[in-house]
């Protein structure tokens, strides 16, 4: 079973997620579990207080490495994941999510404030990820979409393993465009070759249609495409 452990301010954010569709069924069958902790629960006053000023000055604040390792040092084993979402950290990718998604136990550390004191970092083997060049007040958003994308790679949660291996991303492509019923709708059709019945000419279709997609709108990812 994959577990998933929270560590967060602001754990009220968390049940709903725990019975969401295919996420709930996989939970109730023993497929995975989620556990959350509250950082506020370690703090040492009646206050629940978690945060201090830096050193050295500086708008905002952190919270204490005395308290967070203490969070920590109470649920984690040393042979566990443990990832600090971060917006200095390395670029969260597909990649990353299916490396993440063969660990037993994966542990989240959800920053606030100013984020949290390095020395922290630095002692518990906690690895930095980034979900993206932008700035978010907390990081229970960061790991909703980090949990969900390891999630649905975990052997049982999605019904249908094919439909994953060709989504965007896989082979550094973006996915071709898809179609469904109704064949005309508002006066446009579907391409023929979809219709076709020819396994390979839709195939080759599907291929060259994530090619042009990929290379027109990430660049990045053609190079690596074109390289493999």
């Amino acid at each position: 079973m994959f577990l998933a452990r929270i560590f967060t301010l602001y754990p009220e954010f968390y049940p709903g997620f725990l019975n969401k569709g295919l996420y709930g069924k996989a939970l109730s069958k023993n497929i995975w579990d989620l556990e959350i902790v509250n950082i506020r629960d370690f703090a040492k006053d009646k206050h629940k207080t978690v945060d201090d000023t830096p050193y050295g000055g500086g708008s905002g604040m952190l919270i204490r490495p005395d308290i967070l390792a203490n969070s920590l040092d109470k649920k984690i084993k040393s042979t566990e994941k443990n990832i600090y979402l971060s917006p200095k950290g390395k670029l969260f990718d597909q990649n990353m999510a299916k490396k993440l998604s063969r660990e037993k136990t994966i542990n989240l550390i959800c920053g606030h404030f100013e984020g949290v004191d390095q020395r922290l970092i630095e002692s518990r083997d906690i690895e930095e990820i980034s979900i993206g060049d932008f700035i978010l007040s907390g990081g229970e958003t960061a790991s909703f979409i980090v949990l969900d994308s390891i999630l649905r790679l975990i052997p049982g949660i999605i019904g249908n393993n094919k439909s994953i291996s060709e989504e965007s991303f896989e082979n550094n492509l973006l996915e071709y465009p898809q179609y469904t019923k109704p064949q005309i709708w508002e006066k446009k059709g579907i391409p023929e070759v979809l219709l076709s019945g020819d396994h390979a000419k839709i195939k080759d279709w599907r291929l060259s249609q994530s090619e042009a997609i990929t290379r027109d709108r990430r660049p990045d990812l053609w190079q690596k495409y074109k390289k493999d």
